[in-house]
């Protein structure tokens, strides 16, 4: 099992920059992939970013250039650098960890928080 917990989300201007962070907890969190995604209303949700372990980090296309991914293993955090935000990345984020073995695929999802990108 695996927890875990956003924050630093809120209210932000166009043009403005925010930093999400996902603190998880639980075993073997090494072996994880772990993402951001995102679900404005009326949209399905969508991948924003995702990391591996060891892998390079991998972007959704509206987002390139604007948002990076991070992890931290020493403290298992995630985070998300927003930057130049616009409107339409008005959203609920959610922290996601995920992992593929041979038998059983394990998906957890955070609560969210919520996004807002507005004058």
């Amino acid at each position: 099992q695996v927890q875990l917990v956003e924050s630093g989300g809120g209210l932000v201007q166009p043009g403005g920059s925010l930093r999400l962070s996902c603190a998880a907890s639980g075993r073997e969190l090494s072996l994880y992939t772990m993402g951001w995604y995102r679900q404005a209303p009326g949209n399905e949700r969508e991948m924003v970013a995702v990391i591996g372990s060891r892998a390079n980090p991998m972007y959704g296309d509206s987002v390139k250039g604007r948002f990076t991914i991070s992890r931290d293993s020493t403290n298992h955090t995630v985070y998300l650098q927003m930057n130049s935000l616009k409107p339409d990345d008005s959203a609920v984020y959610y922290c996601n960890a995920a992992r593929l073995t041979s038998t059983r695929t394990y998906k957890y999802w955070g609560q969210g928080t919520q996004v807002t990108v507005s004058s």
